[in-house]
């Protein structure tokens, strides 16, 4: 499918509001209760979905100078991510290779190299093991196969992408495919910085998680104090990519258009222009051009928790114009809205909802025509479990 125009995308959101319409898919789908809590679904969704495919885990900006590194709860493994001498960026098992202690337990930092605090074996920030304590009576082993397991990691478009087996590659270019490269291409958001991010281990599986962020279904009724009188409910326009998906939704000062034509005004400024990027991100451009990234993923042995991220990708000051004081006094406002919607809407009633879900008799389910980006994850998810 070929990236239709934005200006093309509002018209057709125009004309679903003035016809009471939406985008809708070939048909409803059920489903069972199974996927959100069957151990065994979620270890063929670990290896065979983020043990192969390229999954977002930062922002460039996260780690800017060599030797920052930040560490992370993989699906399948712990991760140390760091930035190398040469501007590269690298991803190791967060392991030492001597007796399996944890290597590094800082949730972000900066160093010339990581050492094991049982028995102080280091390692250079390439993965090289650099030294064996008291190595006169260790005894000798060949040094080139006790680094660091490397994991598959690429940097393009601004983000941090892995594949979570040191076996498999890594193609982001690839994964994205042409149209969906191009469009995140557009966006540089690599000129843009990690204003906050934040990760929050959930009582709820990857997968329900997914589903709520492009959902523009449930607007209305589960944040009608919040989103619900900015954005309109059931209202999309949907470009399906295959693996990816481009949701508009149109926010509701677009409405003063309902009756009047608007030409070839740009009416950027009156919606959402919203990816799914599978298997596990939401990215989410906001009308003045900066981004919420959202990731969602699965916990390492238990299907009914999850470890979401989000992040806050904005202009930079010194290309935003604002003193200091107005930019952090900008983008803190506007980090705290959206902490206030997760903690006191969206996560109440997904936690709930997995509760649900392990009823003995928690019956069938179904995605509805209307839930066009919902069936599209679904569909991918199918295919890589396939």
């Amino acid at each position: 499918m070929t990236a239709a125009p934005r200006g093309d995308r509002i018209r057709r959101a125009l004309d679903h509001l003035r016809n009471d319409t939406t985008e809708e898919f070939d048909s409803v789908v059920p489903f069972g209760p199974e996927q959100y809590r069957d151990p065994g679904i979620a270890q063929r969704e670990r290896d065979l979905v983020f043990g192969r495919v390229p999954s977002i885990v930062a922002h460039a900006t996260e780690l800017p100078k060599p030797g920052d590194f930040l560490t992370l709860q993989m699906p399948r493994n712990k991760v140390i991510v760091v930035r190398q001498e040469d501007g590269s960026v690298r991803s190791f098992v967060n392991l030492c290779r001597h007796r399996g202690a944890l290597l590094e337990e800082q949730e972000k930092g900066r160093c010339r190299l990581f050492s094991c605090g049982y028995h102080r074996w280091s390692y250079d920030t390439d993965g090289s093991l650099r030294a064996i304590t008291r190595d006169n009576t260790f005894g000798e082993i060949d040094r080139s196969k006790f680094g660091l397991i490397e994991l598959p990691t690429e940097e393009r478009h601004g983000l941090i992408w892995m594949v979570d087996d040191a076996d498999a590659e890594i193609d982001v270019a690839s994964w994205l495919g042409p149209e969906v490269d191009d469009i995140l291409a557009g966006y540089r958001l690599q000129d843009l910085l990690a204003f906050r991010s934040e990760g929050f281990d959930e009582p709820a599986n990857w997968k329900l998680m997914q589903d709520a962020f492009t959902d523009n279904y449930h607007i209305q009724y589960a944040h009608p104090n919040t989103a619900g009188k900015h954005v309109h409910t059931n209202v999309q326009v949907v470009e399906d990519f295959g693996r990816h998906a481009r949701m508009l939704s149109p926010r509701k000062k677009i409405d003063r258009w309902l009756e009047e034509d608007p030409g070839d005004r740009d009416l950027g400024r009156y919606v959402i222009d919203g990816h799914f990027l599978l298997p596990n991100s939401t990215l989410l451009r906001q009308p003045d051009d900066h981004f919420e990234l959202l990731t969602f993923r699965p916990h390492p042995t238990d299907p009914g928790r999850c470890r979401m991220e989000m992040r806050l990708l904005v202009p930079s000051l010194e290309t935003s114009g604002m003193t200091r004081e107005k930019w952090e006094e900008a983008w803190e406002k506007n980090w705290k809205i959206l902490l206030a919607v997760l903690h006191q809407e969206d996560f109440p009633l997904l936690r709930a909802a997995q509760t649900g879900l392990v009823s003995a008799n928690a019956g069938g389910m179904v995605l509805g025509r209307n839930e066009v980006v919902n069936q599209i994850f679904h569909r991918e998810l199918r295919r890589l479990l396939a």
